[in-house]
């Protein structure tokens, strides 16, 4: 992926005697008065249809008192940078993750046609690599992978009644605002996977609905996730499932949301892992790290379909050339990153581990899900003294630290060294916990912990205890 996005780069830079790094432009209100001097002195545009003399009303908006636009470019600098140096420290998501200065270059130098109209030459490219790099027929951009889940199971559902079986975790069930719903008017079909970790097969056609009787909604869709809470799906289980469902005319939407991880865990190419579905959601701004955007692949007349939803839900984005550019150079230079992202949070893994800190999951690519109750602490204490003592920031009370690209590996090491010191200080919490637990079950999380921590599981995974929401929670 590297050397395409670099010959496609250098390609557009050849093309152009504009230099790619531009000076950024801080608005003032010194800057508006000069802008209105200069304009009340400029010439009057031309006359309508011939008139001589005729003066045109001048308009004009109040300047700005409280917006940002009256920050100076110094202090938006300082601003940005104060913002980078937070985010190397916060393991909250891969959201939040802000745009490096190639990415910004993107959002000034990049085309400028409208996408309504197909005359985005940005996005036009990054669609037609997007669609080749899957192995569909067609792909669109959109703003977000919400939006993408979204159109695609409302481009799948034609007419209602049906149903739409997922995972009970799922991110298009549990935390797209009832998306499913409200949009494709389908009810939903959850299965709570008996392992922990994905769907098998038999769950998913267990809960499917076949024929034709009227007290029921046939399931027309199975959606699944990967990864899912930072888990990879097997890629054998969804081939299987896909021959299942072909059976019974049932389509196969994926959110992969998160795909890119699974590329970088196992090397599989990107046409191989979307090779058993009939339509896949691929996010560019949480690892990939994109300011913006999200693309849906399928086939090409699904995708003219979807094209139409997106009007409709009001999705169509004119010149979006600047976002299409900033996601196709973070796949360029964010991709090849995220091996190392998995290394980290495997050190990450491992060192609580060893310092006494549950696992509730496999640490399979990026996401650590921890529970501190082991060493005598809760996840509000942690909380806290990671915020006072190392300016790192996480959430609770749900245990998930996420490595980002933009995560420093110092600030892995000062979360394991703040561990260390909580513990420290909490010996009596420690063994009250084993004392409450027992100690055969303490020595049990003990060694599933480890296991985790290497991303292996076996058996049954139990995951965070019910009392907190969803794994997957943005």
């Amino acid at each position: 992926m590297a050397c395409v996005g670099r010959s496609l780069w250098q390609t557009r830079a050849s093309r152009s005697s504009v230099p790619l790094r531009m000076a950024p432009v801080a608005i003032s209100p010194v800057h508006l008065a000069r802008a209105s001097a200069h304009s009340d002195a400029a010439a009057a545009p031309p006359p309508p249809f011939g008139a001589t003399s005729a003066k045109l009303k001048q308009v004009s908006l109040p300047a700005p008192t409280r917006l940002p636009v009256t920050v100076s470019l110094e202090e938006r600098r300082a601003r940005n940078e104060a913002k980078l140096r937070a985010v190397q420290r916060d393991f909250r998501t891969d959201t939040i993750t802000v745009p490096n200065e190639l990415l910004r270059d993107a959002l000034a130098n990049a085309s400028m046609g409208d996408s309504i109209y197909r005359e985005d030459d940005d996005t036009n490219a990054l669609e037609a690599w997007m669609a080749e790099l899957t192995g569909m027929e067609a792909a669109m951009f959109c703003v977000s992978g919400t939006m993408t889940n979204q159109l695609g199971i409302r481009t799948h559902l034609w007419q209602p009644p049906y149903s739409v079986v997922t995972d009970s975790r799922a991110h298009v069930h549990m935390l797209e605002a009832g998306g499913i719903a409200s949009h494709s008017f389908a009810s939903v079909n959850s299965v709570h996977a008996a392992n922990g970790h994905h769907m098998t097969v038999e769950e998913v056609l267990d809960n499917c609905v076949l024929g034709e009787d009227i007290h029921t909604a046939p399931t027309r869709l199975v959606c699944v996730e990967n990864t899912l809470s930072g888990m990879i799906y097997p890629q054998d289980e969804l081939v299987r499932l896909r021959r299942a469902l072909d059976e019974f005319d049932i389509k196969l939407h994926c959110d992969g949301a998160r795909m890119w991880e699974v590329l970088a865990a196992t090397g599989m190419s990107l046409k191989e892992a979307c090779a058993p579905f009939h339509s896949v959601s691929l996010c560019l701004s949480k690892g990939i790290g994109a300011p913006i955007g999200s693309i849906l692949a399928g086939p090409a007349d699904f995708i003219k379909r979807a094209n139409w939803h997106r009007k409709a839900f009001g999705g169509g984005v004119r010149q979006c050339g600047s976002s299409a550019l900033a996601a196709t150079l973070a796949l360029q230079t964010i991709f090849p990153q995220l091996p190392r992202t998995h290394a980290l949070a495997r050190r990450l893994a491992q060192g609580l581990v060893e310092l006494g800190v549950a696992l509730d999951l496999p640490t399979e690519t990026q996401m650590v899900w921890i529970d501190v109750a082991p060493i005598g602490i809760s996840m509000k204490q942690l909380k806290v003294a990671a915020q006072e003592r190392k300016g790192i920031t996480m959430w609770e009370p749900r245990g998930r630290l996420i490595v980002h690209h933009q995560i420093e590996p110092q600030a892995v090491e000062d979360f394991i060294d703040l561990v260390r010191e909580l513990r420290d200080e909490n010996l009596e919490g420690a063994k009250a916990w084993e004392e409450r637990t027992g100690a055969d079950r303490a020595d049990e999380i003990r060694r599933r912990s480890r296991m985790y921590a290497e991303g292996k599981w076996e058996g049954r995974v139990e995951g965070p205890p019910k009392r907190l929401p969803a794994y997957s929670k943005e």
